[in-house]
């Protein structure tokens, strides 16, 4: 599990601006650079290059980039409204934080400003015969990049911010999280199975209303390594908390700054994040389709494509939860609960169930979603069983036409005693 500062780094690599500003600054380094080439090239070279055959150059990068950033950004906008309209507003994060966008936004910024950096520097008369030609290969090189760029942003267009794009990144960034749970059970820490407190723990009380997005739980543990104190983790990433929830309890021999340390272990914020919460993934999910199931999209395609994903997620779960809990805990006085299969299948299954709960198709397809999992066997057949039975209820619930029901009842007969 990564600690509280590399996850924080991890966020701020992931914001447009900070990979502008890099591809920027790149740029401008690069068009000064070649000032001092008179210094370190040897004179004599067979090249000579005039101002007068770069300036023309750099002038049209000018003018073309800045119309270029502008229109790519009025893309990006559009494509991030689509999608917040049509998909979901949460799926929207995942769209800002596409490296290839970003990439693409900060060489056309970087290529405007090495442009005018350039024509000024020639103004001034910054450059010599010698920089002048390594002015001219640098500008070739930016030419070349913003060619292979805008291949590249062409392809890209073709699918971003679709409906499609959008949820599958939403699948990635579940199955991420999901495999690191798996991977690291408890994020690490003692498998915290029955949920009893003992008689002597105080609470950790949260400092802000929001979301838990991060636990650092080696933070955890070093707070209260060489005391003789447990930390039981009761909010896990995707809680909602308030100044009256705890995040944690500890031992009631815990001093102040040992509760101050614990409490800056965890991370709150108006919104959940993906990273550590793969229940948040399941349910944007579940969102997608009930979207798409509402009557002013009318799309059961969509929701049918998002019971595959769901049925793709889950199937990396092990059946036996032991497989999971058997592995080596890192932190030995940190207790986490972990996940329950049930709360996984809820996040993803029942919006949909209760969404598309007079659509044949998409009753159908549940039930078969069901059959599927149940086939891994353990916990995944009890779930499955209880799932496919609260389908059917809403299915008679909703369904009108006869024939609809007998084929979901003849569907939900395979799980349903």
């Amino acid at each position: 599990m990564i600690s509280k500062w590399q996850w924080l780094l991890a966020q701020l690599t992931r914001m447009l601006w900070i990979r502008a500003s890099l591809f920027a600054l790149l740029a401008v380094f690069a068009a000064l650079l070649a000032t001092a080439a008179d210094r370190v090239m040897p004179e004599g070279l067979p090249l000579s290059i005039g101002a007068e055959s770069v300036e023309p150059i750099l002038h049209i990068l000018a003018s073309s980039m800045l119309t270029v950033t502008t229109f790519s950004l009025t893309v990006m906008v559009s494509a991030y409204a689509a999608a917040t309209t049509s998909v979901t507003p949460r799926g929207v994060r995942l769209l800002m934080q596409d490296t290839t966008t970003q990439n693409v936004l900060g060489t056309f910024l970087g290529s405007f400003l090495f442009s005018l950096v350039a024509i000024i520097a020639l103004n001034t008369g910054a450059y010599g015969e010698r920089g002048r030609i390594v002015l001219f290969v640098f500008t070739l090189l930016v030419i070349l990049i913003i060619v292979i760029t805008m291949l590249r942003w062409i392809e890209h267009l073709s699918r971003f911010g679709r409906v499609g794009d959008t949820t599958d990144r939403v699948e990635q960034a579940t199955l991420s999280a999901l495999h690191n749970r798996i991977d690291n059970p408890c994020m690490g820490a003692r498998p915290w199975l029955d949920g009893v407190l003992p008689a002597d723990v105080i609470p950790v009380y949260a400092e802000c209303v929001g979301y838990v997005q991060h636990v650092d739980v080696e933070r955890l543990q070093e707070a209260v390594e060489g005391q003789a104190l447990q930390v039981y983790v009761g909010s896990l990433p995707g809680g909602f908390v308030h100044s009256g929830a705890a995040l944690a309890w500890v031992g009631a021999a815990a001093d102040k700054q040992t509760l101050d340390r614990l409490c800056a272990a965890f991370t709150v914020g108006k919104e959940r994040s993906f990273d550590q919460d793969p229940r948040f993934g399941l349910a944007v999910l579940a969102e997608i389709a009930s979207r798409a199931l509402s009557p002013a999209m009318n799309d059961p395609g969509t929701a049918i494509d998002v019971i595959g994903r769901g049925v793709r997620v889950l199937s990396g779960w092990p059946a036996d939860p032991g497989t999971v809990l058997s592995k080596a805990i890192h932190y030995s006085q940190v207790s986490v609960p972990p996940l329950a299969l049930g709360d996984l299948f809820d996040d993803v299954f029942s919006p949909i169930a209760r969404d598309g709960a007079s659509l044949i198709e998409v009753q159908a397809r549940l039930q078969k979603a069901y059959q599927g999992l149940a086939a891994k066997a353990g916990s995944f057949q009890a779930e499955s069983q209880r799932h496919a039975a609260l389908a059917l209820k809403r299915a008679e619930t909703a369904m009108t036409l006869e024939e609809d029901l007998t084929k979901v009842r003849s569907l939900a007969a395979a799980l349903v005693n």
